[in-house]
């Protein structure tokens, strides 16, 4: 009944993201939250409860077979999570509505185990993703907390807003969007743009679960013709599935007004496509009830992350080195940290 979710051999248990402990018992508590009715237990009929008991019954005997036979001794450092901890216990004791709980508290795999996914047509979890350093961004200190605050409302429960962080590359947009996930309960799946067109089945599926996300898209696109243009406008204006209560758009794009061929914004009657496009942008652009702006950096704030990224003064050698630098490449946070490193 769960073969192929259980490892077969010992060998098996090198390809699992398993806690400290004894991994038997850890892998076979995997498999159940990645258990085909594992979905249908958050919202469990009595024949689903009846299918949750046979898989117990059948786990629980081949678990001790593989103990006795075939022991182990610990494959994984990290702490187990309270999912995996949960699910065994269950297991353990044989218990359905024990393990039924477990996945309405966390969710199936991999939702129940981590917290930061990317999305480019199938859910993939990021087991330790890399945040920037809690201090990283300099200048933008106002727009930092208004993001903050935002988030913070929405993982209590409380309204919040869809938000666009528009501004120049390199001014930390992802930076502060990813930094996100040092907050507690904070979840994040970032959408390659590719996959777009799946964002219904992932918001779905995302809808039915007991967490509350952060959807990032970074770099986006608002030209009017692109596709992901359209995918995100029928999502923002309101189609008939609509952004589930536990999901807030969170948005990165270099670009806020667009007017293809044209140097400035057209009037009406002008050139109606152009006017038309200007004013799906705008509208799109509009339905992100928060919008924080990253103007470009100038040379007092470029040479202010640079001795920030060094953590001291720079000497007037460096500074002269730091202007340099940035000839080729612009006043931007990201040109201050490469310079920062050439100096370390």
């Amino acid at each position: 009944m769960m073969g192929g979710m259980r490892p077969e051999r010992p060998l098996d248990l090198l390809a699992l993201d398993l806690p400290a402990g004894e991994p038997w018992g850890y892998a076979y508590a995997q498999a159940l939250l990645k258990a085909p009715w594992a979905w249908r237990a958050l919202r469990p009929t009595p024949g689903v409860l009846d299918l949750i008991g046979r898989s117990l019954e059948e786990l629980y005997l081949d678990l001790l077979r593989r103990r006795e036979e075939e022991p182990l001794g610990p494959l994984g450092e990290r702490p187990p999570h309270p999912a995996e901890e949960g699910a065994l216990e269950a297991l353990l004791a044989r218990d359905p509505r024990a393990l039924v709980g477990v996945l309405q508290a966390h969710g199936p795999w991999p939702y129940a185990l981590y917290r930061a996914f990317r999305f480019d047509g199938e859910v993939r979890p990021v087991l330790r993703p890399k945040l920037p350093p809690e201090n990283a961004l300099v200048g933008y200190e106002a727009q930092r907390k208004a993001l903050e605050e935002n988030v913070r409302r929405f993982l209590e429960g409380r309204p919040a807003l869809h938000t666009l962080l528009y501004g120049a590359r390199g001014t930390g947009k992802s930076t502060l969007a990813k930094g996100l996930l040092r907050l507690p309960e904070a979840h994040m799946v970032e959408v390659e743009p590719s996959a777009l067109p799946a964002l219904d089945r992932l918001l779905e599926e995302l809808g039915r679960l007991p967490k509350r996300f952060i959807l990032f898209l970074d770099d986006l696109s608002l030209d009017p013709e692109s596709e992901a243009f359209h995918h995100l406008k029928a999502l923002l204006e309101g189609s008939l599935q609509g952004t589930p209560e536990n999901v807030l758009l969170l948005a990165t794009t270099n670009r806020r007004h667009l007017v293809r061929a044209l140097g400035k914004n057209p009037l009406p009657g002008e050139d109606p496509q152009a006017w038309d496009a200007l004013q799906d942008t705008l509208a799109l652009a509009e339905r992100f009830g928060l919008v924080l702006t990253f103007p470009p950096f100038d040379r007092a704030l470029y040479l202010e992350a640079v001795a920030h990224h060094l953590g001291r003064p720079l000497s007037r050698e460096e500074e002269e080195g730091a202007l340099r630098f940035a000839l080729a490449r612009g006043f931007s946070g990201r040109a201050a940290e490469q310079f920062a490193r050439t100096l370390r």
